[in-house]
């Protein structure tokens, strides 16, 4: 536990630091290119705006722990199962985080400039089917699920398991959301490709 605990601490808050400028970076990058941002709240108040600020609100405060932890003792805040901080759970939940981040970057590259995340329905880009949508119609939200299986297990605690449960909750809720209005956006074929494919698997 000696070496395995700071390296996933550390782990931890350099992780979410990346990944939150990893995001940022291409968000803006796409927006440079395309002149259309490619994030979408949907309308105030609505179910998808909640819940993307719901996310933004869980994605800012894993960043500031993450980061406060690797300087200061803030556990006993967090409510640690010390039955399960051990170090073969702590390195497992750190591969499932690579584990979920190399299969987002892959699904989000295979989309290319059709990627949204939120609901577009202004420049909503062409119906893709194939690929890793070929078996699942939200591939992209189950590998953000297993992130945040992987954030529990690398710090597990009374935080993360809420977090784990309401991210998964917030994505199930938006995958419906989205798909009602592909419905509408695309008619007779995105049906077909709904009664062909699962929502996850």
């Amino acid at each position: 536990m000696e070496s395995v605990e700071p390296l996933v601490r550390h782990f931890l808050g350099i992780y979410f630091l990346m990944i939150g400028l990893h995001y940022t970076s291409r968000s803006l990058g796409l927006f440079e290119r395309m002149r259309f941002s490619h994030i979408h709240y949907g309308k105030r108040g609505s179910g998808t705006w909640w819940h993307r600020h719901t996310f933004n609100v869980f994605r800012a405060s894993i960043l500031a722990i993450c980061l406060i932890r690797i300087v200061f003792d803030i556990d006993p805040w967090l409510g640690v199962l010390s039955w399960l901080y051990q170090p073969a759970v702590l390195l497992t939940g750190a591969l499932l985080l690579l584990a979920s981040f190399s299969l987002v970057d892959y699904v989000q590259a295979y989309m290319h400039q059709d990627w949204r995340s939120g609901i577009d329905e202004t420049h909503h880009g062409h119906l893709i089917t194939s690929g890793p949508f070929r078996r699942s119609r939200n591939p992209l939200f189950m590998a953000i699920m297993l992130g945040q299986l992987g954030f529990f297990l690398a710090l597990p605690s009374v935080f993360s398991l809420i977090c784990l449960v309401i991210g998964v909750v917030v994505l199930m809720r938006q995958a419906r959301s989205e798909e009602r209005t592909l419905v509408r956006l695309y008619g007779d074929a995105y049906q077909e490709y709904l009664a062909r494919v699962p929502r996850w698997l």
